[in-house]
Order: C-alpha cells, then sequence, then structure tokens
C-alpha cells in the first residue's frame, strides 16, 4: 500500500528485479472504474525489469471516494514513481489506461521513456464502427436483456455478473470463448466504480487526447509501439491512424480482440516482449 499526499492508499504490486541496463515498467490498467488485471501481461516481462501494477484510485484496493479528475490520477502516478523511486519509467497501458498514459506523457515527458499502448487509444472516428460490432456479436435476445438490466436502478449480484458478462462479451474474437472470458472477469473486477467510471469518461469527451496528437507527437519517446487486436470490436484502422499521425509503429494481432493476451497468447506475447526489450533498454 502506498499513500498519496491526500491521506489515499493505493494498493500496489512489484514484480522482478531492479536492472541497472533496464527502465522499470509501470503497468496502467482500463476501464475506468475496474481494478487491475494485467497480472499475466506483466508475467510475460517480469524476467527483465521491475514491473509495477496498482489499482487506481477508487478501484479494488484502492479504497476512495471522491470526485474524479485526469489531473487527479496523473499526479497519483507521478507520487508512486516518487515513492518507488524511479525518474524515468516505460508505461504500458491497455484500453482506458493508454489514455492515462498519453495524459501523463503531456503532463510530464520528461519521467517517460518508453510507452506501449495495449487496444488503444484509438483516433476517430470509431465509436460508430464499436457500435455496430457490439451489435452484430450480440443476440436479439442478448440485446433486449442489457437494455433490461441497463434499466434497473439497482442490481443484484446475480444481475450485476449477467450485466458485466452482457456487455463484455463483445470484447473478444473468438466467439466461442467470448462469454467464457468476460464472465470471468465480472466475477472477478467488482465492484465496478460507475462515478469514476462517468467522470473520467466525461474528463476524455471534454478534453480529448485525440485533440493533443500533434503534442504527443512532440514528446513521444523513440521506439513507442501500439499493439492491438485484428478482431477488437474497436476498429483497428483507428490504432493504424493513430500511428500514422504519431508516425510510431502499430502491431495489429490476428484473430485477438480487446484482450490479446487471451486469444493470441504467443504472437501477442512475442510483440510484447519485443517491444518490452527495446523499450526498457537503457543507452550505455
Amino acid at each position: 500500500m502506498m499513500e498519496m499526499g491526500d491521506g489515499t492508499r493505493l494498493r500496489t504490486w512489484t514484480a522482478g528485479s531492479a536492472n541497472p541496463r533496464r527502465f522499470p515498467v509501470v503497468m496502467l490498467h482500463g476501464g475506468p472504474g475496474v481494478p487491475d488485471y494485467l497480472a499475466p501481461v506483466a508475467a510475460i516481462i517480469d524476467d527483465l525489469c521491475l514491473v509495477h501494477r496498482y489499482d487506481q484510485r477508487g478501484t479494488g484496493g484502492s479504497s476512495w471516494k471522491g470526485e474524479h479528475t485526469i489531473a487527479r490520477h496523473v499526479e497519483d502516478l507521478v507520487s508512486l514513481l516518487d515513492a518507488w523511486g524511479h525518474d524515468r519509467v516505460v508505461l504500458v497501458g491497455h484500453s482506458f489506461g493508454t489514455n492515462m498514459a498519453g495524459y501523463f506523457l503531456l503532463a510530464h515527458p520528461e519521467r517517460v521513456a518508453g510507452l506501449i499502448q495495449l487496444a488503444g487509444p484509438f483516433l476517430g472516428p470509431w465509436r460508430e464502427a464499436d457500435r455496430e460490432a457490439q451489435l452484430a456479436r450480440r443476440t436479439d435476445e442478448q440485446r433486449i436483456r442489457l437494455d433490461e438490466l441497463d434499466a434497473l436502478a439497482s442490481r443484484t449480484g446475480a444481475e450485476e455478473i449477467e450485466y458485466l458478462t452482457l456487455s463484455w462479451s463483445t470484447d473478444h474474437a473468438d466467439r466461442d470463448r467470448a462469454w467464457e472470458w468476460a464472465l470471468t472477469a465480472a466475477h472477478t473486477l467488482r465492484p465496478v466504480n460507475y462515478a469514476m467510471n462517468a467522470q473520467l469518461n466525461a474528463a476524455g469527451r471534454a478534453d480529448p487526447l485525440e485533440s493533443h496528437v500533434d503534442a504527443l507527437r512532440a514528446c513521444l519517446p523513440p521506439g513507442a509501439v501500439i499493439i492491438g487486436g485484428a478482431g477488437d470490436s474497436r476498429p483497428a484502422e483507428a490504432l493504424r491512424r493513430l500511428g500514422t499521425r504519431l508516425s510510431c509503429e502499430v502491431v495489429i494481432i490476428p484473430n485477438a480482440g480487446h484482450h490479446p493476451w487471451l486469444e493470441a497468447p504467443d504472437r501477442f506475447g512475442a510483440a510484447f516482449r519485443a517491444a518490452a526489450e527495446r523499450q526498457t533498454r537503457r543507452d550505455g
């Protein structure tokens, strides 16, 4: 548990060993509003360097109630880096965590030695394509049931698990295993902090990261890479467009969705490890 300046304590994990020839890695999970789930991704590289993960405030073991802002979460990461004793790190973001990594890079480029973005951020237009893919991946009965659960003022524990499973099952390209993966996540990533989700998503819409692409390109660390899944409901083409704007490498994993380490572990693992080996290497 790491204490922030306002007294909030964040739950953290550290794996691997300090390596003077490599920068440490900090992983930023998505959501927003769910706890960390990136342990399987950390395990791919924790023999290379130190790897830190944490539950963002208001999620999992980092209990907190209050107004969520991008600036507050950026400041949390500054405090964590200071507490860990790291001047510079490689950031690995997933999903909404890629947006947080981008906002952090804009605010503190001097602290970012490398950047690996997983399944995001997406350069618009992409939301309509995502909605269409979600509709196509649900049956009529599932769409009706999801709407019913969404309209409830409160849900029982069983209803919440059903709601999250219906919501998250469209993230996966493998339709035979999509429900299984979504159901597992629905059991383990609760409770969802819906207030945090609404506040940070609203903040992202008010000041979208995609409006800062030129500034991001100017401070992007050398060798930054975006890795996504070809079968994500969010279109891979939106990642390619961003890669072109940023002049950075984009790797799209075939037959993989929003969590490519689940559906294509070998291909994802090879791409991610190669990126981490390059990004964490210290000159000299």
